[in-house]
């Protein structure tokens, strides 16, 4: 007999008033895929992702092991080579997936076993109950198809899941070789077969959450030491009424699955803003996905979108899952959506009114749910005027607009974000913290920002780089930021040109330019300049006394 001539007629028994059902002579059960995926939901919440897929390994390693030890002497084989390939053709049978086997296994250079795997039950669970993976997951999958290699070969046989549908891969793809034939590279995935990889895990959390305690007890003191009220929802700083009437507005939509759209210039932190809808809304548990359409070309955007059939065009040798159906449960952020094409956005016009999608190559409609943010730096009503976006899909949209105002409208929001990044940056390099001179802050307040908050950034990284000491200065500034310094105050009329201007005009200058970006605001102004309110109230008594105020 060969492996292929197996047939589930012959495997399965079972009585058509129910009781015990038999397949290949063991006592099976029939479970339906969701209860299955939920038990993953239930060990990954509960154990934790590196558990989980211990235990499921380790189940899928026995049912392999089992089955093996079964189909040795269930049926005359031709010969044993066909009775070690049955494995492939059982998985197929009890429609856990659809094995396809890869052509040139086994030759040199190649893997003792490879094959593709077609609707894998845990990828699909996977999807619909955690969302997108970063790392393959048929667990179980892969540890069946080590335990029956491993039986039928009478050798340690170690597969490893290289490609897989969950990751976003168009297949899902295993490799199997013997231990002796790994090499180091097996090394990270033997854990999940022994026993005691459950310990070693609780352990690894056990310390993971030390020192996550540790890093939470250093950055409560960072924020303890910092100024109350800098930062907002998200983690963003926000000082300036128009950012915080923004930030109300986007919490207070979060509050009903309504869509948004997010409007600004580019790097003014519209992805940042999605994520406080996403994190204050009832789906903050579930995914949030962010896909850049102006990054895709328009012959694969629907694809990423909607998903495609096998077969639907050239290449599509597996169906996909789209990121519609990849966020469910979750949020899905359409960042730069004035790039789709028209034809595009006539789906994902439908798409949005009738919350299903079609796959590409399909004619079947799959409900979704998921919260769509839209996110662009393009005159949007504009584009409608130019015919190069749907005014339909505009209103759509646009149920609540969010306007995200530039760096150069909200100054007052330079400087303690200027110092917050500073920080971060710091602490991300490794480098020691720093601070920010009286000239470099003037020099950044002074400077209109065209590229935003992302330019601020990427300035200040600079600075901290090549920082000598422990203070920025307006020379590790990038050359454009260095003209924006303001010029020092003319000297007294009484002061001849030669004479240099004394260090009190300097301060004062300082001092009055802070309280002018601060919007006279003495509390903030003390803040910034590092001084007690009292010491702030006796400079400007006694600078209006002078006349300067």
């Amino acid at each position: 007999m060969k492996a292929a001539d197996l047939r589930l007629s012959s495997l399965l028994h079972y009585h058509p008033d129910g009781g015990i059902l038999r397949f290949g002579g063991e006592r099976a059960v029939i479970l339906d895929v969701p209860a299955l995926g939920l038990l993953r939901l239930e060990l990954i919440e509960t154990l934790g992702a590196a558990a989980a897929r211990g235990v499921l390994t380790r189940f899928g390693f026995a049912h392999g092991w089992r089955a093996a030890d079964s189909m040795e002497h269930a049926y005359p084989w031709d010969d044993p080579s066909e009775w070690r390939r049955a494995g492939g053709r059982l998985h197929t049978l009890q429609g856990l997936v659809l094995v396809e086997g890869v052509p040139g296994q086994g030759q040199a250079g190649r893997a003792f076993a490879e094959a593709l795997w077609h609707d894998s039950y845990e990828a699909e669970q996977h999807l619909v109950q955690l969302g997108q993976s970063d790392a393959p997951v048929c667990w179980s999958l892969t540890g069946f198809a080590s335990g029956y290699l491993s039986r039928s070969n009478d050798a340690e046989v170690y597969c490893v899941e290289t490609q897989c549908v969950a990751r976003g891969d168009a297949v899902c793809r295993f490799e199997g070789r013997r231990r002796s034939e790994w090499g180091p590279e097996i090394e990270p995935h033997l854990a999940f077969y022994e026993r005691d990889c459950l310990e070693q895990t609780l352990k690894t959390t056990r310390d993971a959450l030390r020192k996550l305690e540790r890093e939470l007890r250093s950055k409560r003191r960072r924020l303890d030491a910092e100024e109350q009220g800098d930062l907002g929802p998200g983690g963003l700083v926000a000082r300036s009424p128009q950012l915080c009437a923004v930030l109300d507005l986007a919490q207070r939509a979060a509050r009903v699955d309504t869509t948004i759209l997010i409007t600004g210039e580019s790097g003014v932190g519209k992805e940042r803003v999605a994520r406080v809808v996403h994190e204050s809304s009832a789906r903050a548990s579930g995914p949030f996905l962010a896909v850049n359409c102006g990054a895709i070309s328009e012959t694969l955007i629907e694809s990423e979108l909607f998903g495609h059939a096998k077969g639907a065009f050239t290449g599509a040798s597996q169906g996909r899952v789209g990121l519609f159906e990849a966020a469910h449960g979750g949020t899905l952020l359409l960042d730069e959506v004035g790039e789709l094409p028209l034809a595009t956005q006539v789906k994902l016009l439908r798409v949005l009114q009738e919350r299903e999608v079609r796959r590409v190559g399909e004619n079947v409609a799959r409900p979704i749910d998921v919260r769509v943010v839209a996110a662009t730096n393009r005159d949007l009503a504009l584009e409608v005027r130019e015919r190069r976006f749907r005014e339909d899909l505009l209103y759509r949209l646009k149920v609540v607009e969010l306007r995200i105002p530039p760096l150069r409208e909200r100054p007052v929001d330079v400087l303690p974000l200027a110092r917050h990044l500073v920080r971060a940056v710091a602490e991300r390099l490794g480098c020691p913290p720093k601070d920010l001179s009286a000239a470099a802050a003037d020099a950044l307040v002074g400077y209109p920002w065209p590229g935003n908050v992302r330019e601020l950034q990427n300035a200040l990284e600079r600075a901290v780089v090549v920082a000598a000491g422990a203070r920025i200065e307006v020379g590790d500034l990038p050359p454009e930021l260095r003209g924006a310094a303001p010029a020092p105050s003319p000297a007294p009329p009484s002061a001849s040109p030669e004479r240099p201007q004394a260090l009190e005009d300097v301060v004062r200058a300082h001092v009055l330019r802070t309280l002018a970006a601060n919007q006279g605001n003495r509390a903030q102004t003390a803040a910034d300049l590092g001084i007690g309110a009292a010491t702030l109230y006796r400079r400007l008594k006694r600078y209006r006394a002078d006349g300067a105020l």
